[in-house]
């Protein structure tokens, strides 16, 4: 039973691992797509292969632990939770790497500055990097309070989301943007409220996780009452 937990914190180590990766991923996106720092931008692009050697080791792993294991019950949702956990940061990565080569092929384009305030995009990656960073909060303490924060956070991603598109039409309308370059844009925007949309993803699988366990460690308390 010690060697099962073992092999299954370290299975939650290693997503640990990634989860930080894909955190610091989104977050240089952001500071490259607001400052359009190119380099930083291609620092994001050239780790994607990183995120993606996780995501491949962690589902490799979780498979082997199964198939020596055998695990049932809350350690078998667990495994489950990760391995559906990895994929969903292997695409927010895959989201923060396409901003990454937004902002390298918009190299000296500054037609988007002006818009910057309007669309809210700044608050947008503030509100999904928070989601990401307290999801990864909840699986470590494995509590589920952040879990409504998180939802809320989300639905305030999609706000912005559909403002900043109309934003997006009403300077394209007035000449004031390319219909290119506002596609291209919209395009970041949708990406955004995406990884949103991974991060709900993410805390939902980690309640029915927790909440599992919970239930079984209440059940255990009972039958000894």
């Amino acid at each position: 039973m010690k060697h099962t937990e073992n092999e299954l914190l370290a299975l939650k180590e290693e997503v640990g691992q990634m989860w930080r990766l894909v955190l610091s991923q989104l977050e240089k996106a952001k500071q490259a797509f607001e400052g359009n720092d190119i380099e930083l931008a291609r620092e994001v692009a050239s780790r994607e292969k990183r995120v993606n050697s996780f995501e491949l080791k962690i589902d490799s792993d979780c498979e082997n632990f199964i198939a020596l294991y055998n695990p049932v019950a809350i350690d078998l949702r667990l495994v489950l939770s990760l391995i559906k956990i990895s994929i969903t940061l292997e695409r927010i990565a895959d989201f923060a790497d396409g901003i990454a080569k937004y902002v390298i092929d918009a190299a000296g384009n500054t037609e988007v500055e002006d818009l910057k305030d309007d669309l809210k995009i700044e608050p947008m990656f503030d509100a999904v990097i928070e989601m990401l960073s307290n999801s990864y909060m909840a699986l470590e303490s494995e509590n589920t309070r952040f879990a409504g924060k998180i939802l809320a956070r989300d639905e305030i991603v999609d706000e912005i989301y559909r403002n900043a598109i109309q934003v997006l039409a009403e300077a394209v309308r007035n000449k004031k943007l390319d219909p290119e370059n506002g596609l291209k844009t919209m395009l970041v925007i949708r990406k955004i409220e995406r990884i949103g949309d991974h991060c709900s993803n993410i805390i939902e699988e980690i309640v029915f996780y927790i909440d599992a366990k919970i239930l079984k460690h209440s059940k255990k308390e009972e039958a000894k009452d």
